[in-house]
């Protein structure tokens, strides 16, 4: 039995996901004449009360699609020094966009409104980029898991007004954060202008992300896909496995964040462990103590079929998800009272 918990990306569709792709309703997308593309976008654009939806490949093509449509060369988009579009994207902002990141030192890959209001750089400073973006992360990935506080999106926001600043959320693990929270996805569509959600982590799709915003953003989507080269065409084999997500896998979300916190708990445990960082979803950031080789550490899991990811500094990270059974839940608990 190998236990993988590098990522909630490692999950593969099961039965029922794959049945309802067999006999998913086709067409051609470039056209817009996929049924089921077209009901994916549709479900979402209505689940966050926005106007419109577009599906990507990628959730990094959908966040480089966004920070495209609210910003020009030579702008710059506020966001968290974790965040993934500065950290995991290839430098995708500056290659893509022309734009740079103005970096906030916020807490776990979250920050305040007072702090956006610091980094923003004054118009008629013509030395310094336009100041046209501000960036969320929810959950943050680099934060280990994190939730942001709604009301200070909603400063935030009022910062952003203020300002007549863009406002994007980066929603790659947003279902974690619904779940956690007891909030609903309208809340978000409320705020923000445009959204990113993915598919293929917690709700365990093979692929696919989808960009969700108001039309005056949006009616440049398709044409900024296309530039990225994500057109394509009898998509919605895919994409039913996105609705059949979405009727699915939301709910059980609980579950995967439950495993996590007991994972924490084994691990805080260990003499050999410096830190855990506080768990609310499915990501367990911890650090080994100082003198502890990181390499032997994950060696040693490895040898028992237990792969987990290092991230730099003696920080390593496990991510629950879907295809993380009781079974392995149990196994795992085991192998980490014994070290």
């Amino acid at each position: 039995m190998i236990i993988d918990l590098r990522s909630d990306t490692v999950t593969k569709p099961t039965k029922e996901m794959l049945n309802t792709m067999l006999t998913a309703e086709v067409g051609d997308d470039v056209y817009k004449e996929d049924p089921s593309v077209n009901a994916l976008e549709r479900r979402l654009a209505d689940m966050f009360g926005m106007d419109e939806a577009l599906y990507f490949p990628t959730g990094s093509m959908a966040n480089q699609a966004a920070l495209k449509l609210h910003t020009n060369p030579g702008e710059q988009v506020i966001c968290d020094k974790y965040a993934h579009i500065y950290n995991y994207e290839g430098g995708g902002a500056s290659f893509n966009s022309g734009i740079s990141c103005k970096l906030i030192d916020g807490n776990r890959g979250m920050f305040t409104a007072a702090q956006v209001e610091d980094s923003i750089n004054p118009p008629d400073f013509y030395h310094s980029p336009l100041t046209a973006l501000i960036a969320v992360e929810n959950t943050t990935n680099k934060g280990g898991g994190a939730c942001w506080d709604f009301e200070e999106l909603k400063k935030i926001r009022n910062v952003a007004n203020n300002h007549k600043l863009g406002y994007h959320l980066d929603g790659a693990r947003l279902w974690n954060a619904l779940i956690y929270k007891n909030e609903e996805p309208k809340q978000y569509g409320e705020l923000f202008d445009t959204i990113s959600v993915c598919l293929s982590k917690g709700l365990g799709c093979p692929m696919g992300s989808v960009l969700i915003g108001n039309s005056d953003l949006m009616k440049g989507a398709l044409r900024v896909r296309k530039i990225f080269g994500g057109g394509m065409r009898q998509v919605g084999f895919a994409a039913a496995a996105g609705l059949f997500a979405l009727d699915n896998n939301i709910e059980r979300l609980a579950e995967d964040h439950k495993k996590a916190k007991e994972i924490g708990e084994e691990l805080s445990k260990l003499s050999i462990i410096k830190k855990v960082e506080p768990i609310e979803t499915n990501i367990v950031i911890f650090e080994l103590n100082d003198g502890v080789d990181e390499a032997q550490f994950l060696n040693n899991l490895k040898e028992k079929h237990i792969h987990i990811i290092g991230m730099g500094s003696n920080k390593l990270r496990m991510v629950t998800h879907l295809d993380y059974t009781d079974q392995m839940h149990d196994k795992l608990l085991t192998e980490l009272n014994s070290i």
